[in-house]
């Protein structure tokens, strides 16, 4: 399988998993200039933009910590971009979440980090 399509799946993965803890999917795969959004869901109200990481193995570290502020700062300029072009989101509060799959697909651990910015190192 290649990493475009394990991609895929464990933004299927995360997306699911989310909808299962109540979010729902607003946009999946938002591309703007400086980068990309995996999800944009809402939860109660909030407007949630979603990493997906997905490592096989997590020998040199998980997902979420590969999230690092290089790649925050595309993410929060995306999430302007997103913002800027629907207005009437803007009035919504905004978060961060990570959501780190590891180990195989068919079988995967996962992780769910709400307001993932705040807290990564």
């Amino acid at each position: 399988m290649g990493t475009t399509r394990r991609g895929r799946d464990a933004e299927s993965l995360a997306c699911h998993y989310l909808e299962a803890r109540g979010l729902s999917l607003i946009e999946r795969n938002y591309r703007r200039r400086p980068g990309e959004i995996d999800l944009i869901m809402d939860d109660t109200g909030s407007l949630v933009f979603v990493e997906v990481r997905f490592r096989r193995q997590t020998r040199f570290g998980s997902g979420a910590e590969s999230v690092d502020r290089r790649k925050q700062a595309k993410i929060v300029a995306c999430a302007r971009g997103y913002l800027q072009t629907h207005p009437e989101m803007t009035t919504r509060p905004c978060r961060f979440d990570v959501v780190s799959i590891s180990g195989d697909v068919g079988g995967p651990s996962v992780e769910w980090i709400q307001d993932a910015f705040s807290s990564l190192v």
